[in-house]
């Protein structure tokens, strides 16, 4: 099978494309407080580490925590902040993490942070006002002093908190998940308090970007109102099988491997259409689009094992080749949630108490890892034949094909040319390639989908079932050349 780099169209990757959302998770799964060292005041060193490896180019703090979030009772010195109910997650929240502390974060693992407002609680007044004498309802006013805050030199609160300077926080988002809720505002409320916080925020510092809520249908009417107070518009993707009477649920999946196996393939269509839809309502208004949050819906809340599997991992690593392919207008995307002990469908699962164990990647950890590293900088046409999935990035003069094997049972011989020319020199294959697809990683074996690196001659290389992988191909400076004069 051949599979072909053409280098003749190409647009710039975002560096975003395999970000990652840190959310206070209450009683349904650790997260946050799981990360957080509460002895020592810090975060837990061997979460940065893996999360450097990891490496999301950007961070989110929000989700439906943001609906009734305060920013001010998570700053200045811990010991005085506030903790919070934690309506949607149960529980509370300590508010030892706040502002400073997710900036630091994001700041120690190379990650740009993305911060999500509290709109008017999203028009949710059981959050809102969860409780006589209890107000978690949002102003734009309150949004505004938030970004002063993040990045007003002069800002005396933070200056007063620290006075090592601002954080400059570049991306905001307006809006989380308004259109899911029918108690909520509707469309034409939201619009309104989506320009109405644009608008105070943007006189607070005219330099951010502002991301706005546009799913389920609304994003024609938001790009009409908001205008050029926004860049981007946000929506989700939730996803199980797109096949009759699924097996990924409980433990049926491990029946059947060859049928769950099919059904996990049928995923990558539903993401493949959403972003399609979203890019059809905003593509007439010039604006770029924002998946703030996407991955597995299955029934077990988030924690059905069949996630941990590497036929999971194999949906995982299709969809993030959607997620390239529609690069042209997809500037922000993720396919999982971030870090905690409990759901399957986290990026890294986090042992607790602390010593039980380090920190590993689930499989979607181990395909955003595998391809974010080798993604490139810009995208790449793949002309493809067969059943391959493939999808290519270049940085400089190398090129990044990205391959999946979509059958549990046959190999998949390849052969690869660069704008139908055979690549001089060897090619260099990362690939993740498990002798039994069904199986699923669990802490006493973190390392079992690391992936392997090997050398191969000439431009013809096979991969087993089921294989994910990255072959890194040198382009002749012939190639580079005109690559450069077509960018001039």
């Amino acid at each position: 099978m051949r599979l072909n780099i053409s280098t003749a169209e190409q647009w710039p990757l975002s560096p975003y494309l395999a970000m990652q959302f840190m959310e206070p998770l209450g009683t349904a799964d650790s997260s946050v407080d799981a990360g957080w060292d509460y002895l020592h005041e810090c975060w837990r060193e061997e979460l940065l580490d893996i999360v450097r490896s990891l490496g999301p180019g950007m961070i989110r703090w929000g989700g439906c925590f943001a609906s009734y979030y305060h920013w001010r009772e998570g700053v200045g010195p811990i010991a005085e902040r506030r903790p919070m109910l934690n309506l949607c997650w149960d529980g509370l929240f300590s508010n030892h993490v706040g502002t400073r502390e997710f900036v630091d974060f994001c700041r120690k693992t190379g990650a740009e942070p993305l911060l999500v407002f509290n709109m008017e609680s999203d028009g949710r007044m059981r959050w809102a006002h969860p409780r006589d004498g209890e107000d978690r309802f949002g102003t734009a006013e309150e949004a505004a002093a938030w970004v002063r805050y993040c990045n007003d030199p002069d800002d005396a609160l933070r200056n007063r908190h620290d006075p090592s300077g601002p954080y400059n926080v570049r991306w905001w988002q307006i809006g989380n998940e308004t259109s899911y809720d029918r108690t909520g505002y509707d469309l034409d409320r939201a619009a309104d308090a989506t320009v109405r916080f644009a608008d105070a925020v943007l006189g607070a510092d005219p330099s951010v970007h502002l991301i706005a809520w546009g799913d389920s249908g609304w994003a024609p009417r938001m790009c009409e109102a908001a205008g050029d107070y926004i860049s981007h518009i946000a929506f989700h993707c939730h996803y199980g099988s797109a096949l009759p009477d699924s097996p990924l649920n409980d433990r049926e999946y491990r029946r059947d491997p060859a049928r769950t196996f099919e059904h996990l393939m049928s995923v990558p269509g539903i993401l493949d259409r959403k972003i399609r839809e979203m890019k059809d309502q905003a593509a007439p208004y010039g604006k770029r689009l924002a998946m703030t949050e996407g991955h597995f819906a299955l029934r077990g809340r988030n924690r059905c094992d069949v996630l941990s599997s590497w036929m999971a991992g194999v949906a995982y690593a299709r969809n993030f080749n959607v997620i390239l392919r529609h690069s042209d207008m997809l500037d922000i995307a993720t396919m999982a949630d971030f870090f905690g002990n409990r759901w399957q469908v986290n990026a890294v699962m986090l042992p607790t108490p602390h010593g039980s164990g380090r920190p590993y990647l689930q499989p979607v950890g181990q395909v955003m890892r595998l391809f974010g590293r080798y993604a490139g900088d810009r995208y790449a046409r793949v002309e493809c034949g067969g059943d391959a999935d493939a999808t290519a990035g270049i940085r400089g003069e190398t090129a990044y094909l990205h391959v999946v094997n979509p059958s549990l049972t046959a190999s998949l011989p390849l052969t690869v040319t660069v704008d139908s020319t055979a690549p001089a020199g060897e090619m260099t294959v990362h690939e993740i390639t498990p002798e039994d697809p069904a199986m699923e990683i669990t802490p006493q074996d973190p390392d079992c989908f690391d992936p392997v690196t090997r050398t191969i001659p000439g431009n013809e290389v096979t991969l087993p079932p089921a294989a994910v992988a990255v072959i890194e191909i040198k382009l002749n400076r012939e190639t580079v050349s005109s690559e450069k004069e077509a960018g001039q």
